[in-house]
């Protein structure tokens, strides 16, 4: 159908709401989110009061003198994102979307009990909490995580075993931070498998945050390292307390001091969409602070094709872009740090561990530790591999 300038829009039911710079739409049958400007806002309210493409572009004109003011070109865009009801009083019949509450999780938890971990008393003790970490790694370097604390036992598949089970309920317990302060707000989430570079992790669904103000969204941001430094304090103070204890029970706490501190310092890489990205990006009221980021970087260097780069930041949201992209900067840094601290060093340390078990044959117990060693390495690849598949290859 073609729309003209004498053509009369209504919209899908949404709600409007202001952000520090902008608003935010939700389509409420959907549940996605939209940000846009206020000129944005202003267009589809007198589209929703019955006023035509032509007179709203006009009315638009007179009250936005300085910009460039095209309604049909925004009333495409309505289109594609399937925000429009009618045109004309023609109902138009949207492609099917998902709506996010069709598959609700974790509604039997009660608000009540996330409200109990999550409120101001809870985040000043988490906060407190942060601070007491710090001072004990610094003021202990005995207790400070070296990439060897990951190996418990002589043998692979035992120490596979060790970190699956203790990095898995560390990640969960990290999760359920963010799963209580949804819950908090009355807001349903779910678990689902994702990945970060070569990382496997578990992701809370959160993307109906949105329905809530900024400052509400970022203690659900920061949860799950709320909780992390629940655990990294529990931990290190079982390790002060029992110094004298059995070296294996030792070991295991060494295990989860370490998981729980890389966790925390990759929450730092903001390059990547980690949840301190988030609270960045919450606290500036700047999003989409990844995408422009790259393209002013790729911009900035010379050798890269300027095709397909042009600026699509705010006006007045460039100085918040070229502060991130000093942060994203960084976090590559930080990564490659703890690549070259921590993750190359005990893959080298696991490799130099089973290669002479492949040597001693099948009939000795350490070449079948290193060929349970390789089948665990490959299952965790293949559900990397298949993570990538699902986010990377179109459906």
């Amino acid at each position: 159908m073609d729309i003209t300038l004498f053509s009369n829009l209504t919209l899908v039911p949404i709600k409007i709401r202001e952000e520090k710079k902008h608003f935010i739409v939700e389509d409420i049958n959907s549940g996605e989110f939209y940000e846009m400007p206020e000129i944005c806002i202003n267009a589809i309210d007198l589209l929703n009061n019955g006023h035509s493409l032509g007179d709203s572009e006009q009315r638009l004109k007179v009250k936005y003198p300085e910009e460039d003011v095209n309604l049909i070109d925004f009333a495409e865009q309505l289109l594609d994102l399937q925000l429009i009801a009618t045109i004309d009083g023609i109902e138009i019949t949207p492609k099917q979307k998902e709506n996010r509450e069709e598959h609700p999780g974790f509604l039997w938890i009660s608000p009540k009990v996330g409200k109990f971990f999550f409120n101001k008393i809870a985040l000043f003790l988490y906060f407190i909490l942060f601070i007491l970490n710090s001072f004990l790694l610094v003021s202990y370097p005995n207790l400070f995580p070296h990439y060897q604390d990951l190996f418990i036992s002589n043998y692979m598949v035992f120490n596979i075993i060790a970190i699956l089970v203790l990095t898995f309920c560390s990640v969960l317990i990290h999760e359920f931070g963010h799963i209580l302060a949804m819950r908090a707000q009355n807001l349903s989430t779910k678990l689902n498998v994702g990945h970060r570079l070569f990382l496997l992790v578990l992701e809370s669904d959160i993307s109906t945050v949105w329905k809530l103000p900024s400052k509400e969204r970022n203690v659900i941001y920061i949860a799950g390292l709320c909780f992390d430094m629940v655990i990294l304090f529990l931990t290190l103070i079982v390790q002060l307390i029992f110094v004298s204890g059995s070296g294996i029970f030792l070991r295991i706490m060494s295990v989860v001091v370490l998981n729980t501190f890389l966790r925390i310092v990759y929450q730092c890489c903001i390059y990547m969409k980690t949840d301190l990205y988030y609270v960045f990006e919450s606290i500036t009221g700047c999003y989409n602070l990844m995408e422009n980021a790259q393209q002013m970087i790729k911009r900035s260097l010379p050798f890269i094709n300027k095709i397909g780069t042009e600026d699509s930041v705010f006006e007045g949201e460039k100085k918040t872009v070229f502060t991130y992209s000093f942060f994203y900067f960084v976090g590559v840094v930080l990564t490659i740090s703890l690549y070259a601290f921590f993750y190359i060093p005990q893959l080298l340390f696991a490799v130099k561990k089973i290669i002479p078990g492949f040597l001693e044959g099948p009939i000795s117990p350490p070449f079948w530790d290193a060929m349970a060693f390789s089948l665990q390495i490959l299952i965790g690849l293949a559900l990397l591999l298949n993570s990538w598949r699902k986010k990377y290859l179109p459906r």
